[in-house]
């Protein structure tokens, strides 16, 4: 089926940090076989921070992320299965395990200034006859002329696509439009965007990335993502719909399944609220968030001056251990103040 963007749903995989990575097997198949039925092409399942993210640091899943893989797998019969790996937390033997179960799709994610660590599992992905992804997680902290080169090192490993991720949802309409320019202009693969809401621009973002040649795009099903949640997959495919941009996406499958089987399992509405909002504000990591509300209730803090404080630090993914730093040392400094 010809589509003029393709939509990779990212509930099952980002929408974990929200679900505090607590997803059932039960959950997972009744998600997945609906998004396969509205004919999504794509559906991420890992743990929020990607395979191998399990863990006391990242949070520990309630199920283990491959039975998940394995179930999405055997209840679509048109969506392939992708998942992310972090280099450092996932590692090979993950990858290829994964590959075993039917996953159909590897995303590689980095931080954008460490394109070259993923060049052994992008290139052991195409082996395993993989589609693979670079994903360059916290895209505002580079120059625009960095991003280029990261991105043109994931290309050279061999990614098929290269996202600019907006993983603190901090990027603006131009912003986001001069990073996907350079990136079209520069590189012969396709082009991604992955946003987060915490500004309430997801979608503005996500349709500036489309306008300027993005055609790999990420959404989630009831904004069901880290922090704000991303860009609403079923508004999403509605808007395109509107502009004459073909999904192959039934829009009204989608509506009934946010409504009626991702709707009831949210922990919480997924809406801005300060906490999110803060994030966007101050340009750090969504997943975050819960992670800050509990170190500040364990030290009694506003978990705003804590994300604003990691802002500060430039703490980037994979640096969670690095909350409970900050927000010990300003409960010291909130002591001495007194």
């Amino acid at each position: 089926m010809e589509r003029d963007v393709i939509i990779t749903e990212v509930a099952l995989r980002d929408g974990s940090h929200a679900m505090k990575h607590q997803y059932t097997v039960d959950q997972v198949v009744d998600v997945a076989k609906a998004l396969d039925l509205a004919r999504v092409p794509y559906i991420e399942v890992s743990h929020g921070d990607g395979l191998g993210g399990s863990s006391l640091q990242y949070g520990l899943s309630a199920t283990d992320e491959f039975e998940l893989i394995n179930a999405a797998v055997s209840v679509c019969k048109h969506a392939k299965i992708s998942v992310l790996l972090l280099p450092g937390i996932g590692t090979v033997e993950d990858l290829k395990k994964a590959a075993n179960l039917g996953a159909k799709m590897a995303r590689i994610a980095t931080h954008v200034t460490e394109a070259d660590v993923s060049k052994q599992h992008i290139m052991v992905a195409k082996e395993l006859g993989m589609e693979t992804v670079g994903f360059l997680m916290m895209a505002h902290m580079a120059p625009i002329n960095t991003l280029v080169y990261q991105a043109k090192l994931m290309e050279s490993y061999g990614a098929d696509t290269v996202y600019v991720v907006d993983s603190a949802g901090t990027l603006l309409p131009d912003q986001v439009r001069e990073r996907i320019k350079a990136l079209r202009n520069n590189l012969h693969v396709n082009i991604g965007f992955h946003g987060h809401n915490n500004l309430s621009l997801a979608m503005a973002n996500t349709l500036v990335a489309i306008e300027e040649g993005a055609t790999r795009i990420d959404g989630s099903v009831r904004c069901l993502g880290a922090g704000a949640g991303n860009t609403q997959t079923e508004v999403l495919v509605a808007v395109l719909d509107r502009l004459g941009l073909k999904t192959g996406i039934d829009l009204y499958k989608m509506m009934d399944l946010a409504e009626e089987i991702v709707a009831p399992i949210l922990p919480i509405p997924q809406e801005i609220t300060k906490g999110s909002l803060v994030l966007g504000f101050a340009g750090v990591y969504s997943s975050f968030l819960l992670h800050s509300i509990t170190a500040a209730k364990r030290f009694g803090l506003d978990p705003r001056d804590i994300l604003v404080e990691l802002g500060k630090q430039k703490v980037v993914g994979g640096q969670e251990d690095m909350i409970i730093d900050v927000a010990s040392e300003l409960a010291k400094q909130k002591t001495n103040a007194i």
